[in-house]
């Protein structure tokens, strides 16, 4: 018998684990972890995940499993200002596969991704997926379909949430490292392939996103220090556009904590304050309003029981970044207003946050989340729903089949 691990960090700058774990309704009882995992243990241990995963994930070489994931989203942003755009995402993910484990620490993966948007009867896209997952140790090297989005745990500024609806599907090479303390997911994303005459550039994007822990187990205070970088490059040298090309470098460097409670109600406390920093190295200038600039994160969070309460402060100092979230760009994406700039961006956010367990395969987010904007005084506001579900089963083990004729 053997185990192919695959253990997430605990928090990111949201918890996100109904979104990224591999049994999304195994939920924590707010503290984070599985009623078997002691009290005593910081979920940055990731004690409570590896037993999760262990529990639930237990393969032999021979393994044939058929995979569903399935996601339906629901987000409602009553946006109206210069800078973002106020509209309804409102549909399902659906991507069935079949998985194979020849080795013990080989995973293959192969299936379709379908993505129907509500309201449109067509299908929004078809794509095969394939993924190949090898674990050596602590690392694991992906190829393929990597893990996406917020597997990455980016901070939003950086990597923007609305990602996991509207670009569901990374493709290319990822390396993780997981050990007790340290979590680095490196990885690049090949969103446009350029072929000789090509009309258009190619499009890559990577980055690298770490974490180390530096408390010790076991102690109610949890600190990591995160260090997260982003870059994307539009270019080429086989097309036959007479356009420059782009590439920009995002970066941020942080410090969280966070302090475990033994209330009934308020179960932790939580601080993250990040420095960010923005960089224009395209080698034609003007493509962008602001050739460099910063930013300053800040959150601090409430866990409970009944619902995750945070309040964020952003300001933004001539900061883009073109991955990253719309609300913290200081150059408008609206289609009313493209040319508006907000140099100076300071907003306050505040997120209600509840996770609903339906089954271990199952759960239901609600998140309801008011946008403050203290330079021009605005008052905007979402609402999102979303229900994930991700399930396998074993169909047989086929390793020791002998072939025709032997």
């Amino acid at each position: 018998m053997a185990l192919l691990i695959r253990v997430e960090t605990a928090q990111a700058q949201l918890d996100n684990r109904a979104f990224t774990s591999p049994e999304p309704g195994a939920l924590r009882d707010t503290l984070g972890r599985p009623a078997e995992i002691s009290t005593a243990l910081s979920p940055d241990s990731l004690a409570w995940e590896k037993a999760d995963y262990t529990r639930a994930h237990t393969f032999r070489k021979g393994d044939l499993r058929l995979s569903l994931n399935a996601f339906v989203f629901f987000k409602d942003n009553e946006y109206f200002n210069k800078i973002i755009d106020g509209y309804t995402l409102y549909g399902t993910h659906l991507n069935p596969q079949l998985v194979y484990y020849p080795s013990q620490n080989l995973r293959l993966e192969g299936g379709v991704f379908l993505w129907k948007d509500f309201g449109n009867p067509q299908l929004r896209a078809v794509r095969p997926t394939f993924r190949a997952t090898w674990t050596h140790g602590k690392q694991q090297l992906i190829f393929g379909n990597i893990r996406p989005h917020l597997h990455h745990y980016y901070i939003e500024p950086m990597f923007n949430f609305e990602r996991v609806m509207l670009n569901p599907l990374e493709e290319g090479i990822q390396t993780v490292i997981r050990t007790n303390r340290f979590f680095l997911d490196q990885w690049v994303d090949w969103q446009r392939q350029q072929y000789r005459y090509s009309n258009y550039q190619e499009e890559v994007a990577g980055g690298l996103s770490t974490s180390y822990r530096t408390s010790r187990d076991g102690s109610r205070w949890t600190t990591t220090i995160p260090f997260q970088f982003t870059a994307i490059h539009h270019g080429g040298q086989i097309d036959t556009l007479d356009k420059p090309l782009q590439t920009v470098f995002n970066g941020a460097l942080g410090l969280e904590t966070r302090y475990q409670l033994q209330g009934p109600t308020v179960r932790a406390v939580r601080f993250q304050g990040y420095v960010l920093g923005y960089q224009d190295y395209s080698f034609t200038r003007g493509q962008f309003p602001f050739r460099n600039g910063w930013g300053l994160y800040l959150n601090g969070t409430v866990e409970s029981r009944i619902l995750d309460v945070m309040v964020s402060y952003w300001q933004g100092q001539r900061f883009l970044s073109p991955l990253g979230g719309d609300f913290y760009q200081s150059a408008s994406r609206t289609v009313s207003d493209p040319g508006f700039l907000d140099p100076h961006r300071k907003i306050i956010m505040v997120r209600l946050m509840r996770d609903i367990r339906i089954s271990d395969a199952a759960a239901v987010t609600a998140r309801v989340e008011p946008v403050y904007d203290l330079n021009s005084g605005a008052l905007d506001y979402s609402l999102a729903m979303y229900f994930n579900f991700r399930q396998e089963w074993l169909l047989g083990n086929i390793g020791r089949r002998a072939r025709v004729g032997q």
